[in-house]
């Protein structure tokens, strides 16, 4: 009976949210630019005070990962975020053209609602809720229960900043009573405008089946190639040190290595000393039991331990410095474990012998899992940089940097984003690092700068012109000349008309 009324209260708050969020968005879509990024501004500012605090909550939460890594995460999505669009024009006048005499207006969506993931859950609402009142929208959080204390913290210090600074009540808010029938009924609402996912795969059937457009940061599965005219040393501590980042919870973190035969010993040594250790094949099975549950998901015992821990819990004796579990891998397969995404510190390694060889393999790693998601490269030479880049279904290809940092636009130029679109090869409509141009309509403008007669006058002079060749040739060159040149005639007054 109580599990019944907290879903009918759940469901009901949902609504009410929703409803509230609605009437509030409407207050911000008359803000100004310059009065939403006021707010942004001071809820970034009073969020970024509380990183640490967070961090430690969310790892003693989940118990996934890193308190060190998720207190960066969190001044990443919070003040590193700001400073990165805080100059973003997002809503009314985005650009015009004088000249062309066309402009682009902002127009926000509306109500968002938004899932964060339980392995983010302090940095990824941060973010989500930075870029959407950035935009001029409403968001209301279905927090997700292995985090729920953790995310409602991150809410009401971001709430509290914004309202202080003006944003209307109700515009952000966030589900109390969590149930799925509630979150659905999140989703499903006829005032939601959008729904923004983040690593809550089980949910993702039901945004879609909403009718909503969605934004989904999927699975990643990325593999690293590294090629042999790359810094070796460089190569192996980056993937060392971002497979281990948050004991390699991010989704665009490197997967599987994929090395070409001539550089494969040198590759290993160089990753050994960097705390890497190889696995023999009873080993890598004794592991990859661990990895999945028998409905194909994956173990939450697993997820962001470290490889000390990992090995541990299969039985494996390691050395006490060990922070990467390596497979050696030849085939890829959907029933081989180390063939899919791992949030924690595992990787497979493949050789191949040479790097057209590597190129079919981090394809059929993607095929396997991780369509849309990322592809990481280590190569000096530009020209097979340029194959990678043209021909794989990603939508990030990152080179010479650490995957999970690169891919959030940490060590890259990249937009900072803690939602990574996979594009329509993943299943999405965006391959953006999501940000808050993903949250806006454009409206465009454009002024009538010519007349219709203007587009076909200068066919029809042409013609004419050919018109005029033939009279002349049928006059010179026909005995029937007058009869042609009467129907040629009748066929230039035609197109005059």
């Amino acid at each position: 009976m109580n599990r019944i009324d907290n879903d009918l209260l759940s469901v009901q708050e949902a609504r009410i949210l929703v409803e509230n969020a609605r009437e509030a968005q409407k207050v911000l879509a008359a803000f100004s630019q310059e009065k939403l990024d006021k707010i942004v501004g001071h809820m970034a500012g009073a969020v970024c005070k509380h990183a640490r605090e967070l961090a430690v909550m969310s790892c003693e939460e989940t118990g996934f990962g890193k308190w060190q890594d998720k207190f960066i995460k969190n001044v990443f999505a919070s003040d590193f975020l700001y400073k990165n669009i805080k100059d973003m024009k997002v809503v009314g006048i985005v650009s015009e053209d004088t000249e062309k005499k066309t402009m682009d207006i902002g127009v926000p969506v509306g109500v968002i609602a938004a899932l964060p993931p339980s392995t983010n859950p302090a940095s990824t609402t941060i973010y989500k809720a930075l870029i959407a009142i950035k935009s001029g929208n409403a968001i209301v959080f279905s927090p997700h229960p292995k985090a729920k204390r953790t995310i409602t913290k991150a809410l009401e210090i971001l709430i509290r900043a914004a309202e202080e600074s003006g944003m209307p009540s109700g515009a952000i808010g966030y589900l109390r009573t969590l149930t799925i029938d509630g979150t659905t009924a999140l989703m499903n609402h006829k005032d939601t405008s959008l729904i923004l996912i983040t690593g809550v795969p089980k949910l993702v059937r039901a945004a879609y089946s909403s009718g909503k457009p969605t934004i989904y940061g999927g699975p990643g599965n990325g593999p690293v190639f590294i090629e042999r005219s790359a810094d070796l040393k460089q190569a192996a501590a980056d993937i060392i040190a971002s497979r281990t980042f948050d004991n390699g919870i991010v989704s665009a973190s490197e997967q599987a290595i994929v090395a070409e035969e001539c550089i494969a010993d040198e590759i290993r040594r160089e990753l050994r000393d960097n705390g890497a250790y190889f696995m023999s094949e009873q080993e890598s099975e004794q592991l990859g039991r661990l990895f999945f549950c028998p409905d194909g998901s994956i173990n939450p015992e697993i997820v962001g331990r470290t490889a000390l821990e990992l090995a541990r819990r299969s039985g494996l004796c390691v050395p006490q410095e060990t922070k990467v579990l390596i497979s050696e891998q030849t085939y890829v397969s959907s029933t081989n474990s180390y063939s899919r995404e791992k949030l924690c510190p595992v990787l497979a390694f493949y050789v191949e012998k040479d790097w057209l060889n590597a190129c079919e393999k981090c394809l059929e790693l993607l095929i396997n899992e991780g369509m849309g998601h990322t592809l990481v490269i280590h190569s000096n030479n530009e020209n097979v940089i340029r194959e990678f880049a043209l021909k794989k279904p990603v939508s990030r290809v990152l080179v010479n940097t650490p995957a999970t940092l690169g891919g959030i636009g940490a060590t890259t130029n990249l937009f900072p984003a803690l939602t990574l679109g996979c594009g329509a090869a993943g299943g999405g409509f965006t391959s953006d690092n999501v940000s808050p141009l993903n949250l806006i309509n454009i409206r465009k403008v454009g002024h009538g700068v010519r007349k219709l007669e203007d587009i076909t006058d200068g066919v029809l002079k042409r013609e004419a012109a050919e018109i005029g060749g033939d009279i002349s040739s049928a006059v010179q060159n026909s005995v029937n000349g007058t009869h042609d040149l009467i129907e040629l005639l009748e066929r230039l007054l035609e197109q005059l008309k």
